[in-house]
């Protein structure tokens, strides 16, 4: 699937950095991505961009993320909403969940797990993310079941073994650098 047909996620996150290491991995990950920066924001590119998942800060500049979720579950948007805020307290977890988020992750978090969750948001919705299975001439890469083949022959790697052949699949046919390498799958 390329990147104009992937499943839709808008990022919102009031870190201008955080959000670009969120939309990156999800991008990364075959997604289609927006981003916003403030609650505001977010409503508007909801209405815009139409994303199949919103992955969603807490603590915005203007509105807080529980309010952005109230407001698109007043207007029966049920777009699935993944929480993604430093405020990682039982009360707000449980908040945010009853307000109609579908998750919760608390940062610092995994952007692995962060690609992951989306992923089991979506295929419960109905929608695929078609980045489930990597494939390079006959050596096939599951990413759901993390199960490698070639040939029709299972391949047995460990963890890191698995995470260095992903990185490198879905890198295939960029020049990578010593770090690069490093940072992803260590």
């Amino acid at each position: 699937m390329d990147a104009t047909t992937g499943p839709r996620v808008l990022a919102v996150d009031d870190e201008e950095n955080l959000r670009y290491v969120t939309a990156t991995a999800l991008r990364l990950a075959g997604f289609l991505v927006d981003t916003a920066a403030t609650g505001t924001e977010a409503l508007r590119a909801v209405e815009r961009f139409r994303p199949d998942l919103v992955v969603l800060d807490v603590m915005l500049p203007d509105m807080d993320g529980f309010d952005v979720c109230r407001r698109l579950r007043s207007d029966a948007n049920n777009v699935p909403i993944i929480f993604l805020t430093a405020r990682d307290d039982a009360d707000d977890r449980l908040r945010g969940l009853t307000i109609g988020g579908d998750d919760y992750l608390t940062k610092p978090f995994s952007v692995e797990e962060l690609v992951a969750r989306t992923r089991v948001i979506l295929r419960r919705v109905g929608i695929a993310s078609g980045a489930d299975v990597l494939l390079v001439d006959d050596l096939e890469l599951d990413d759901d079941s993390h199960h490698v083949t070639r040939g029709g022959h299972e391949i047995a790697l460990s963890p890191t073994e698995y995470k260095l052949l992903r990185y490198l699949l879905r890198n295939r046919g960029r020049a990578l650098t010593r770090n690069q390498i490093l940072d992803h799958v260590w």
